[in-house]
């Protein structure tokens, strides 16, 4: 594994490219990728800024709105193609995004709609190799936030992504595993073709009525036991990036490097505390 700049580190402050000239700064060896400005920059553009910064791209989102109407996916659709082979071609074949676990739309009716655009999507990446994981979300908050509860386990998320398509897997963050009841036992059960990329983080010590998605901490601050989340990862052979996602505690209110340092030094104590003692 190894370490991805997520922009939540600098606040969500940090454009296109600035986030990877901030990567490459403080240490890290790969960023996050914002895949329509590195688009909008160009491939060779794009390339050259990675290989002078001599960072690479951990993971990049996938640029297709899903969540509206049929109109607005089927725009986004038709660019699919072109992101993926400019991603692939960057060696970032994996793409990611979030899908709400409440909606005002009963779970059978959204499930067959999302199920639908994820295949037709699935489709199109696989002609250039490329994977999208979908990511869980598991805080009680936000799987009451509208009418109908939606897929919110990590298992049941497994099950709706491998009907979407044999390159669909999932987005696994520690902050949703924790807050969803999810073991190690279902990282190890996922393996490592269906697990697509992996954002680290940890939790406040509080009831699950008062946890609250934007309040999270740094990795190793917390209550997730991040050597369990971390050896299943091990154990099923993961080897892509992993990008520390902390929304909250502060980052708004500091540079913007000091952020993504202060990620990267928390990310690091937590993997060497993972490596057996001399």
């Amino acid at each position: 594994m190894y370490l991805s700049l997520n922009n939540t580190l600098t606040g969500g402050r940090a454009g296109w490219p600035r986030l990877a000239e901030i990567a490459a700064q403080v240490g890290f060896p790969a960023v996050d990728l914002a895949t329509k400005p590195a688009m909008t920059a160009g491939f060779e553009a794009t390339k050259q800024l990675l290989a002078g910064l001599k960072i690479k791209p951990g993971i990049t989102d996938f640029p297709v709105e899903f969540r509206k109407d049929d109109a607005a996916f089927r725009a986004d659709l038709e660019k699919l193609a072109d992101a993926a082979q400019f991603c692939a071609a960057l060696g970032c074949p994996r793409m990611t995004t979030y899908i709400m676990s409440s909606s005002p739309t009963p779970k059978a009716e959204l499930r067959k709609i999302y199920k639908d655009r994820f295949q037709a999507a699935a489709d199109i990446l696989a002609r250039s190799h490329v994977r999208l994981g979908l990511e869980f979300l598991g805080p009680l908050h936000i799987r009451k936030a509208n009418p109908y509860e939606f897929i919110w386990r990590m298992d049941e998320m497994l099950e709706f992504a491998k009907e979407c398509g044999s390159n669909v897997g999932l987005l696994l963050d520690s902050w949703h595993w924790y807050h969803a009841g999810a073991t190690p036992e279902d990282i190890v059960a996922a393996g490592k073709d269906r697990i697509i990329h992996v954002q680290i983080n940890d939790s406040p010590k509080l009831p699950p009525e008062q946890i609250r998605d934007n309040e999270r901490l740094l990795p190793g601050e917390g209550v997730i036991n991040l050597q369990a989340f971390l050896k299943a990862l091990k154990k099923i052979g993961y080897n892509d990036a992993l990008s520390p996602e902390v929304f909250g505690r502060g980052l708004k209110e500091i540079p913007m490097e000091e952020g993504a340092r202060l990620g990267l030094e928390s990310t690091r104590k937590v993997l060497a505390a993972m490596e057996p003692r001399a």
